[in-house]
């Protein structure tokens, strides 16, 4: 097994002490300790009041979104890896250039608050509270893995975190009954769940959205609209791409999903407009994967590598990120290169 995997399973506490150091020493060399970004457009959907126009971010959660991106990278890199050493057997779905989604959304999300989603979950894991360790030995079929070995790639669970779902769209439903338990047990807890555009054609998604809107649940239903369906693209999938619009009488938000402040921002609308008894929203995040749909799937038979390398090299929400932060001396481009906890390197 490669090197990169025995990497990951070195101790849960020499993590933690990793990361604490590397917070604790990046934040002597600070320059400024706040700062304020414009958020990218929002598209709106029977709402009159968009998210916030701005967004503040202090010194240190610039460093935890920044370390937390990058953690999902290189975790699905040494993934890739470990699957082609035949280290991972069975499916394997990886995040690689959707990881604003999860860290942004985590960021806005309470402790009472859930979360649901798809098969492509090890960031969402991770960022839910299961460690590296916990998730590489699940992958690789291990007693140490969060599910004990027994669920793989698809099926992770924690604390208010409800899976890793195998099943195209049938999460969302669940998410709606989650919703429902909140609502019934008044903890004030909101649940997200979320699909890809490859299953917002399911029926189950607008029964889901039905109910929701029939009993105003607590329920934010959000589209990672990554641009394919497997290997279909969307404006060969579905009549209408603007997924956003598609819970009709619920009302929806389009999020620039490769900007974290943006979708930070807009979850924290949505906890503000879900828990004033408002009833559920439908959000579209607008992403895109820079892997096949599985690994199993090249994913250059339906797309150009030139498209791929286009967004990485424009698009990318790590590399957009540490722009903003470097340019507004929250940190600086030294110490995110030179200070930055050793992980394997990427592909």
């Amino acid at each position: 097994i490669s090197s990169c995997f025995n990497i990951f399973f070195s101790s849960r506490v020499f993590q933690k002490r990793a990361l604490a150091t590397f917070l604790t020493s990046v934040r002597r060399n600070g320059t400024v300790s706040e700062a304020s970004f414009e958020t990218q457009l929002y598209k709106l959907h029977l709402l009159e009041e968009p998210p916030s126009a701005t967004a503040t971010c202090t010194r240190d959660e610039a460093l935890l979104f920044y370390h937390q991106m990058q953690i999902v990278r290189r975790m699905e890199s040494a993934s890739s890896n470990l699957y082609k050493e035949k280290a991972i057997r069975g499916f394997c779905h990886l995040y690689s250039g959707q990881e604003a989604i999860c860290v942004g959304i985590k960021a806005a999300l309470r402790p009472q608050d859930s979360v649901i989603t798809a098969y492509r979950d090890h960031g969402w894991a991770y960022v839910m509270g299961c460690s590296v360790v916990g998730i590489m030995a699940e992958l690789t079929g291990r007693a140490q893995g969060v599910a004990r070995g027994k669920g793989g790639s698809m099926h992770m669970y924690t604390k208010n975190f409800y899976g890793g779902n195998g099943i195209v769209g049938a999460q969302v439903p669940v998410g709606a009954g989650v919703a429902l338990a909140n609502k019934y047990l008044e903890n004030g807890g909101i649940n997200v769940a979320l699909y890809g555009d490859g299953a917002a054609n399911q029926g189950q998604l607008f029964e889901a959205y039905n109910m929701a809107k029939l009993m105003n649940l607590p329920s934010v239903f959000i589209c990672e609209n990554n641009g394919y369906g497997m290997g279909t693209s969307i404006d060969r999938a579905a009549a209408s791409t603007n997924y956003y619009t598609r819970g009709n009488y619920v009302p929806g938000i389009w999020i620039d999903g490769m900007d974290v402040l943006s979708v930070r921002e807009a979850i924290k609308y949505c906890v503000d407009y879900c828990t004033s008894g408002k009833g559920p929203l439908v959000l579209e995040v607008a992403t895109y994967r820079y892997h096949g749909h599985s690994m199993s799937d090249p994913g250059t038979s339906y797309r150009t590598r030139d498209e791929i390398q286009e967004v990485r090299q424009t698009r990318d929400p790590i590399m957009l990120f540490k722009e903003h932060i470097v340019g507004a001396d929250l940190v600086t481009a030294d110490e995110l290169k030179v200070r930055n906890v050793p992980l394997p390197q990427q592909e």
